[in-house]
């Protein structure tokens, strides 16, 4: 007879609240470092929401995880509009980026707030 395993929920830390606002924080200014800082945090997204428990961190790291994702998606699909002539392409890229700056804000006001996204 197969025995499930319990689940186990983790008791938070303020070090683990911690690293999900630096990750907020990475997203957010990720603009200031051309995006290198938004790749770095969502690798540590992957690696920590691979060890999560906790459905309010879970949601959190796929929120995060699915916002760059996205942004991603809308800045590859909207570039060839700079073929067209640059402001297209400038304008695309700002409302992603906006897109992105609310998306992130959001997610760290509900996290701060201890909602899900």
């Amino acid at each position: 007879m197969n025995n499930p395993r319990p689940l186990v929920i983790d008791q938070k830390t303020s070090n683990d609240r911690l690293v999900m606002h630096v990750l907020y924080g990475m997203h957010t200014v990720a603009w200031l470092s051309l995006g290198t800082l938004a790749i770095i945090a969502v690798v540590v997204n992957y690696i920590k929401r691979g060890d999560e428990h906790d459905p309010l961190y879970l949601a959190h790291h796929g929120y995060m995880i699915s916002t760059f994702w996205w942004t991603v998606f809308w800045l590859v699909i909207t570039s060839p509009l700079y073929l067209l002539f640059v402001l297209p392409g400038m304008a695309a890229h700002t409302v992603v980026g906006l897109w992105y700056l609310y998306r992130c804000i959001r997610g760290w006001l509900r996290f701060s707030n201890g909602s899900i996204p």
